[in-house]
């Protein structure tokens, strides 16, 4: 049996003196799913005080886990896997993580390196022929490396969480033997570096810029702001500037929702009245945000003037102000901005107003009437977290963030089934109420990471919108592609009995109509615990989704058949 470790006995084993090490950083909660060769890890930390193991189902929702634990604490989160398919199974998570800068150190064990090379089982050392975890790796991370000798864990998570500081996530591959080789001399690591300048040089310049911008000023806020802990900095900058507000979609929490300059969402998911503001003419400010299709899809920003603050240069030409703080850089450019002078613009011309999908009258529950419900029911202190599809279109624009919590829509790479991953990781950080906001398509995906929610009896709502398809690809097969055809509906199912029968206790409803749903919704808001509350919606109905609701659907040429056959005809003329 293993001893409780001390870390002043120079002798400790390199998992021990990593555990120590994750805890000494802040990090209060390793998520993963254990395995031979991340065993020993596992071990260390239930020997160290203060931080906890949480074992997930699957390594994909152990590392949106941690995904969503940074994204609610702004600090780092930590995820231990084992090799072979429990490593790959991370890969997706992390491609989240990367793309949307998300600080996640992943540990990933390997087989003992004398095995590596030799035939060992789950083999991702790259020796003959083995598959190479560290090329697997390095396009989703900021730093991927392995472990060769235990003398080098300390230079090594040192680079691991200079990465991390740079809101990216990092990895880790160290072989067991490794893991359980022993330390004659705790190896000293640095302490943490100071951030980078909290202010630009070039501060003064682009301050004189916009104080010179005649008329009024659009600020795009995108997931930034909330990540770096900087909306105060943006009210008072928006005060200042007496701007108009919008915000991308994966940001809904960088502006307090009742603010009466916020226009709603940019983008395909967006409210009307942003693109009315742009084309009156206005100086748009970009902050937080690379301004990723989502959220410039179907805006014209050719006749409008970009300016844009934030850690990344964003798709659309701007004059970029770079900077690693962007609280501090936006509390010194309020501080040295003169307070710009009322326009004569009504705010009423530019009042918020949603997109108009066609009526339906399909079974069910509408979209707007559903997330209407959760508006009204969801508490103002809870998170809530939105998956993809018609469901996470909807949400996005009819659902508003709470002033008091989080929330979070992964438009990095958009995998379905991420929210119930990340709400889970989001109640471990936070510990109140959290509301995950997904499909049946992505709940028989990585839904069943309700067990964990289970497990822990955290105060996780599930909400389910079962409209038995894939309805965005239904809806793309529609409009795109004539009709004729469907891969992507389903067989009826019934998502909240089945989870009743079993987890016994477990508080599930199922609601087809409004009223329905909206006394579940109050159930599973008073239940101290988890709950999955399932929705039925129609598969045919088309969401606020502004790509669909357009007056002419282009079908790419690329994609019709009967192009196709001509093709086919010229090549055998």
């Amino acid at each position: 049996m293993t001893t409780p470790i001390c870390a002043g006995n120079g002798n400790i084993r390199v998992v021990d003196w990593l555990a120590l090490e994750l805890r000494r950083h802040g990090v209060d909660f390793v998520f993963g799913v254990d395995g031979a060769n991340i065993e020993d890890l596992y071990d260390a930390v239930h020997y160290t005080p203060g931080i906890q193991a949480i074992v997930a189902k699957h390594e994909f929702s152990a590392g949106t886990m941690a995904d969503g634990y940074a994204r609610a604490t702004s600090r780092m989160s930590v995820v231990a896997t084992t090799s072979g398919g429990g490593a790959v199974n991370l890969v997706p998570a992390l491609a989240e993580s990367y793309a949307s800068r998300v600080p996640v150190l992943a540990i990933v064990g390997q087989p003992p390196r004398p095995l590596e090379g030799n035939g060992a089982f789950q083999d991702g050392s790259g020796r003959a022929g083995s598959m190479d975890l560290q090329a697997v790796f390095r396009p989703v991370s900021g730093h991927c490396a392995r472990v060769e000798r235990p003398e080098e864990i300390a230079e090594a998570l040192a680079h691991a969480l200079a990465a991390v500081r740079d809101d990216l996530p990092a990895v880790l591959l160290i072989p067991k033997d490794v893991q359980q080789a022993h330390l004659t001399a705790v190896p000293p690591l640095q302490g943490r570096p100071e951030r980078r300048p909290a202010v630009p040089a070039q501060l003064a310049d682009f301050a004189q810029h916009l104080a010179d911008t005649p008329g009024r000023i659009l600020v795009v806020a995108g997931p930034e702001v909330a990540r770096h802990d900087a909306r105060g900095e943006l009210s008072d900058l928006v005060d200042r500037l007496d701007a108009f507000v919008a915000v991308s979609p994966d940001a809904k929490d960088a502006v307090d929702g009742e603010d009466p300059r916020l226009l709603g969402v940019i983008g395909v998911m967006g409210h009307p009245a942003v693109e009315k503001v742009l084309r009156h003419g206005v100086t748009c400010v970009c902050i937080g945000t690379t301004m990723p299709v989502m959220t410039r899809g179907g805006v014209d920003f050719s006749e409008t003037p970009v300016l844009s603050i934030g850690s990344v240069t964003p798709h659309i030409e701007s004059r970029h102000l770079q900077t690693e703080n962007l609280a501090s850089t936006l509390a010194r450019l309020a501080a040295v901005l003169p307070t710009r002078v009322d326009a004569p613009d009504s705010e009423t011309l530019y009042a918020p107003a949603h997109l108009e999908p066609p009526a339906h009258d399909g079974g069910g529950v509408r979209y707007h009437d559903g997330m209407h419900v959760l508006d009204r029911v969801i508490p103002d202190d809870a998170d809530i977290f939105v998956d993809a599809g018609n469901t996470g279109a909807a949400a996005v624009h009819y659902v508003g963030a709470r002033r008091r919590g989080r929330y979070v829509v992964a438009l990095g790479m958009g995998g379905m089934g991420y929210a119930f991953g990340a709400g889970i990781g989001c109640a471990f950080a936070r510990g109140g109420r959290t509301v995950v906001i997904a499909g049946d398509g992505a709940f028989f995906m990585h839904g069943m990471e309700i067990h964990t929610a289970i497990e822990h009896r955290l105060p996780v709502t599930f909400v389910i919108v079962n409209n038995n398809a894939h309805a965005m690809c239904v809806t793309r097969e529609q409009l795109y592609y004539g009709g004729n055809y469907s891969f992507n509906r389903f067989a009826l199912s019934h998502i909240a009995s089945g989870l009743g029968a079993m987890f016994p206790g477990l508080m599930c409803h199922s609601a087809e109509t409004v009223a329905d749903f909206e006394a579940a919704m109050h159930d599973a808001m008073a239940h101290s615990g988890p709950a999955v509350v399932e929705v039925i919606c129609s598969t045919d109905e088309i969401p606020p989704f502004a790509p669909f609701l357009s007056s002419e659907i282009a079908k790419e040429k690329t994609h019709d058949r009967h192009d196709f056959r001509n093709h086919q005809s010229l090549a055998r003329a």
